[in-house]
């Protein structure tokens, strides 16, 4: 019984960490913002978020700005892949990905088809 307490409160912060993500990058101006539960098809991470930016520039501040609000908050990013130019940048939290494209790469990846079994939670066009 302690064990599922456990786990409830865990798969709790882990939705706090991604709908903080989804207020951080809504904050930059990000855009179709869309947070899908995977704990249901995935045993990597919990929770995606996918959002785009529309330019380099905005795709790197919302990265920096997630890095450095959540880091605040006491969330740590584990891994950090891809760059603003590449249109597509990957931050690892652990229980919460975050995927930042460009339009266009994001069209190309089409990852919320890959993960069409993912339940969404929200989703901001």
């Amino acid at each position: 019984m302690r064990k599922n307490l456990c786990r409830s409160r865990y798969l709790l912060e882990a939705l706090a960490i991604a709908r903080r993500a989804v207020d951080i990058v809504s904050e930059k101006q990000a855009g179709d913002i869309l947070l899908l539960d995977l704990r249901a098809v995935c045993n990597f991470t919990d929770f995606f978020v996918l959002c785009s930016g529309e330019s380099e520039p905005q795709i790197d501040a919302i990265c920096d700005d997630l890095d450095g609000l959540l880091h605040r908050e006491g969330v740590t990013l584990l891994h950090r892949e891809g760059t603003p130019d590449s249109g597509w940048v990957l931050l690892d939290f652990g229980d919460v990905i975050v995927h930042v494209f460009h339009p266009e790469q994001r069209a190309f990846y089409r990852l919320e088809q890959l993960w069409g079994a993912a339940t969404p939670v929200l989703h901001i066009q």
